[in-house]
């Protein structure tokens, strides 16, 4: 299955609907960001299904979803990586972490977890190095923290200024940084 398929199907086996308060659950189809509190949203599917595109996840690999929120973008990278993979979530909003955990906890999949993020540190540092870095929400310059966190050959989607970067690591060099169109999130804290 081609990595289109495979983002297709993580969408279908992951309803966004169960990520989003009782109240908004009516608009899960909105294809646009909705509020789930606490200053944070849930993210536009459209631009979800491009940053997974971008990140290209395979199974197996290990993943760190950077701002998971209500759990949705961890969830969708737990079916990408499937059981032989795994994934975690970090938040810093401790009442977000407690619903992400909830509803990642629904879902049975074991090997994806979120965890409550130390303002202090970008990441999750204890399990690196990731194959694949998503964040969702906007850094102000590339984060070397996140960077460094990368396997010799891993990837990151991170939007920046505006813009999504794919951030790619090379064994032994710079990392290599594409554009690829502008986007709107919420500050990374």
């Amino acid at each position: 299955m081609d990595t289109t398929d495979r983002v297709a199907a993580a969408f279908a086996a992951t309803p966004r609907s169960r990520f989003l308060p009782r109240a908004a659950r009516r608009r899960a189809a909105y294809d646009g960001p909705i509020q789930i509190g606490w200053g944070q949203t849930n993210s536009q599917p459209r631009t979800v299904e491009n940053m997974l595109r971008l990140l290209d996840v395979r199974p197996g690999q290990r993943v760190l979803d950077v701002g998971s929120g209500s759990g949705w973008s961890t969830a969708l990278l737990a079916q990408l990586v499937g059981d032989q993979g795994s994934v975690v979530g970090v938040e810093l909003v401790p009442d977000l972490v407690s619903i992400g955990r909830t509803n990642l906890g629904a879902l049975e999949l074991p090997w994806a977890r979120i965890e409550q993020a130390d303002p202090e540190v970008l990441g999750w540092p204890a399990d690196a190095p990731y194959d694949r870095v998503l964040v969702s929400a906007e850094a102000r310059s590339l984060p070397q923290p996140l960077v460094d966190q990368l396997t010799p050959e891993g990837r990151m989607v991170i939007p920046v200024q505006g813009r999504m970067l794919l951030v790619r690591a090379r064994a032994g060099a710079e990392p290599e940084v594409t554009e690829h169109g502008a986007y709107r999130f919420v500050p990374l804290l």
